[in-house]
């Protein structure tokens, strides 16, 4: 805090330039009256007038921010009207500390915290998370009541904020989380799944994946066939929803397919990927619906050819590259499968992999704000390099081995990823370069 205060600040500029209250009235472009007023302590300043005279004064936007809370904003009875601009502009400039302060102040009265959850909501869906997410947090540490859909929604956007590239971090988070699903509202619950099923998803965890997977399938099968409803009623459902209400049932076919995948056992895989492949049953044709449909149609024709592929059918290989080509989703995942199938039957696959290095490239620095994006690609990239280090490696092709296999660990400390991930990765390698690598050597 500034060690003069606002008024004091004024008083004195007004008196180093020699001017009457009018003529400062017309610098700010306000009322002569309302700066006499303000001047004499009888009208409180609002946030838009003290930028107007910051920036007057010569002072950067902010600069008495945490002034004003102290002389205008702390009092025995807060005004919300004054409080809500003010931590709107305090999250605009990235005045963390200032919110972090006045927010602290207003929970010594609890009937401030749904105004404040209400903040918190519109800061969130602004895209101001750092900011939303001190309100979060402070609403749901306010909290009486454990079991409240209000507590278990500031708890959702938590993990929604706080989940990044640091896996290790991520796991935390998720588990954090996770017993206030069923808090939720029934439909949110739907989103929530999913979205811990995709960070367990990116860490392998496949075991907890399912067992979240099955219940976002019986719970959403409820809503779509148990329950007779109106398309209508069917389209105000999915209004609430990310995704279009029959993805919740067909997604974790796909997620099943991924964990038998995970494990080895491709034929069951290809049976799950079968299970998603016909949808059938879907009865909506608006075009959201009609847009999901395709992707599952295109994840279900991926997802055939890499499970045939992963099985030693390598006659579908060059199926597989020119089915990818135009879908670039598809073709981290493409190219994992193809050069783990390389090395697994032992076939040369260096013209795919140059066919695909611009891509390869943009893998290393994903921009994306998708949920799901920005867990399973940063994980699958760094499981590409390792497989991509093991296939150069066992071919003799030392140079790019290494290449890769530097470049995989680097990016697997850059996510943290699973020590026990890291374990076994380096084991792996420890296979292929004993005793190969040494005799590879040069002599000194």
């Amino acid at each position: 805090m500034n060690s003069t205060s606002i008024l004091a600040e004024l008083d004195l500029y007004i008196k180093r330039h020699e001017l009457g209250v009018r003529q400062f009235a017309e610098k700010l472009g306000l009322n002569a009256g309302t700066i006499s007023h303000i001047l004499n302590g009888t009208r409180k300043l609002t946030i838009d007038q003290l930028d107007r005279i910051t920036e007057i004064l010569g002072f950067s936007k902010g600069y008495f921010y945490t002034n004003y809370i102290h002389e205008y904003l702390v009092e025995s009875t807060p005004n919300w009207r004054r409080i809500r601009p003010f931590l709107f502009k305090c999250a605009e400039l990235e005045k963390l500390d200032c919110i972090r302060e006045i927010v602290s102040f207003l929970l010594d009265n609890l009937m401030y915290s749904p105004l404040l959850f209400e903040a918190a909501e519109e800061l969130f869906h602004a895209g101001k998370h750092e900011a939303a997410e001190i309100l979060y947090l402070n609403v749901a540490e306010s909290e009486r009541k454990q079991h409240s859909e209000r507590l278990a929604l500031c708890q959702y956007r938590l993990f929604t904020i706080r989940i990044g590239k640091d896996q290790i971090q991520n796991f935390k988070t998720a588990c954090q989380f996770e017993p206030y699903v069923e808090r939720l509202d029934e439909i949110q619950q739907l989103d929530a799944l999913k979205d811990l099923c995709n960070i367990y998803r990116s860490l392998r965890q496949w075991d907890r994946m399912e067992i979240l997977a099955r219940e976002m399938e019986r719970k959403a099968k409820i809503h779509y066939f148990a329950v007779p409803r109106s398309e209508r009623k069917i389209q105000e459902l999915q209004k609430k929803l990310s995704r279009p209400l029959f993805v919740y049932i067909a997604y974790p076919n796909l997620l099943y397919a991924a964990a038998f995948e995970g494990r080895g056992d491709y034929e069951q895989s290809l049976q799950f990927t079968y299970e998603y492949a016909d949808l059938s049953w879907v009865k909506e044709t608006d075009e959201r619906t009609l847009h999901w449909l395709k992707l599952f149609k295109d994840w279900s024709q991926a997802n055939i050819y890499t499970n045939k592929l992963l099985s030693g059918d390598l006659d579908v290989l060059e199926d597989y590259v020119l089915y990818v080509k135009d879908r670039p989703d598809e073709i981290l995942t493409a190219l994992s499968n193809i050069v783990y199938t390389a090395d697994r039957y032992h076939i040369d696959v260096d013209h795919i992999i140059r066919q695909f290095e611009a891509q390869i490239e943009s893998y290393e620095h994903p921009q994306t704000n998708d949920f799901y994006k920005g867990q399973v690609i940063p994980s699958g990239f760094s499981e590409f390099l390792h497989k991509l280090a093991l296939y150069y490696l066992r071919k003799g092709d030392y140079t790019n081995g290494f290449k890769y296999m530097r470049n995989g660990m680097d990016y697997y400390v850059n996510i943290n990823k699973l020590l026990l991930a890291n374990m076994a990765m380096l084991n792996q390698y420890n296979s292929v370069l004993e005793p190969s690598f040494l005799e590879a050597l040069p002599e000194r």
